[in-house]
């Protein structure tokens, strides 16, 4: 099968939806399968490169997420289309709508993925929790591009209810992103920087709706805080604000990007995982923690699909509230033995989410529309014409 996937951004490594795409072209490919991306960059024997296009006012704002634009162009992205047997969405903007545009025209097989949370746009701004904007995005996405997918990808139950509250009428797959193989139980022994400390991490970008502000506050609340070594991997545009709100804990904050490898390694040496996130899709960087052994406390938070990994109310505190997380923290800290054998479970719990069983279900949806195309679609240029 030859799978065209389309996002913005396909180059590096430094964001989530990135990662999902990589791992899946390199699962299929494993398969015989042969895959190509459209995306930002330069061209390559397996990628269509396209510009780079700028918002001018959001474009420093942008760039501190590590993130781009694709510029569309409509004879490249035809030649890539036809060349595909199905087409594969990743992202609600004009690269992807210009990719669907086309497939609708050429009849080709199309199918899309929901991985960007409106609330993850408007945090970044200040607007995460103001519900009409909200709304306003959820709608704006099924107009402008989804409406036209027979299948959406959804990477959980979370987010295609929230895709059914706001009236999308397509057919919902719920499939894990799926955890790498390369993430499973291991300890490591500590650096000796963490010789003698209680290493609490957590994964993710650095922005408003992750959190890690009441992370650090809950550390500083910590009974143990004496004793507790707070690591946050990844980076974003509040970089500087945690370094700063954290630098005055007992033991100041670390704050690294990390590779894959160097995540790995990380997760070895640590003692438990928080995800304090308010809003997530799924949350790949916790599912990869508790496959690698290590028990996660999670903000139980309505606007995040995170919850559902917590075995039981131990690993889940009150979104948002520092002091419920302190409380949980101790109370794991004081419990070693207890962890130890939850470290088990969690690993085995992320059997459920292997990447091989993932990209199954993916399989099943890509033959599925492609079964569905054999059929005429004599409505596709009513719905957008040939402009």
């Amino acid at each position: 099968m030859k799978i065209l996937l389309v996002l913005e951004q396909y180059d590096g490594a430094n964001n989530g939806n990135t990662i999902s795409a990589r791992r899946l072209a390199e699962n299929l490919r494993a398969r015989g399968h042969i895959v190509k991306v459209a995306a930002s960059g330069t061209d390559t024997d397996e990628k269509w490169g396209f510009g780079e296009f700028h918002l001018p006012i959001f474009d420093k704002l942008i760039t501190a997420q590590g993130f781009v634009f694709g510029r569309p162009n409509r004879e490249k992205m035809k030649e890539a289309v036809e060349w595909a047997d199905i087409v594969h969405i990743m992202m609600p903007f004009p690269l992807s709508k210009q990719a669907v545009k086309l497939c609708l025209e050429m009849n080709v097989p199309c199918t899309g993925a929901f991985h960007v949370q409106p609330e993850n746009i408007w945090f970044s701004v200040g607007l995460g929790n103001f519900m009409p904007i909200i709304n306003f995005t959820y709608w704006l996405g099924r107009t402008y591009i989804f409406k036209y997918l027979h299948y959406i990808h959804c990477p959980s139950n979370m987010i295609a209810s929230q895709l059914r509250k706001h009236g999308y009428k397509s057919e919902l797959r719920v499939i894990s992103n799926g955890i790498s193989p390369v993430f499973k139980y291991h300890k490591s022994e500590k650096r000796p920087e963490f010789k003698g400390k209680f290493v609490v991490v957590m994964s993710g970008r650095f922005s408003h709706e992750k959190r890690q502000d009441v992370l650090i506050e809950a550390v500083r609340k910590s009974k143990h805080s004496a004793e507790i070594q707070l690591y946050l991997a990844g980076q974003g545009p509040v970089h500087d604000e945690y370094a700063k709100l954290g630098s005055t804990l007992p033991n100041p904050v670390i704050m690294k990007f990390h590779t894959c490898d160097e995540l790995i390694q990380l997760f070895g040496e640590s003692d438990l995982y928080v995800h304090a996130s308010d809003a997530d899709i799924e949350a790949i960087s916790c599912m990869e923690a508790f496959a690698s052994g290590l028990v996660p406390v999670i903000a139980n938070s309505p606007r995040s699909a995170t919850p559902q990994f917590a075995l039981d109310e131990r690993s889940l505190f009150k979104a948002g509230d520092s002091s419920d997380l302190a409380a949980k923290i101790d109370w794991w800290f004081e419990h070693e033995e207890e962890r130890k054998k939850m470290e088990y479970l969690y690993a085995e719990e992320a059997k459920d989410y292997a990447l091989d069983k993932c990209v199954d279900k993916m399989l099943d949806m890509f033959s599925d529309e492609i079964k569905r195309c054999e059929r005429p679609v004599p409505e596709a240029e009513e719905l957008y014409g040939r402009s």
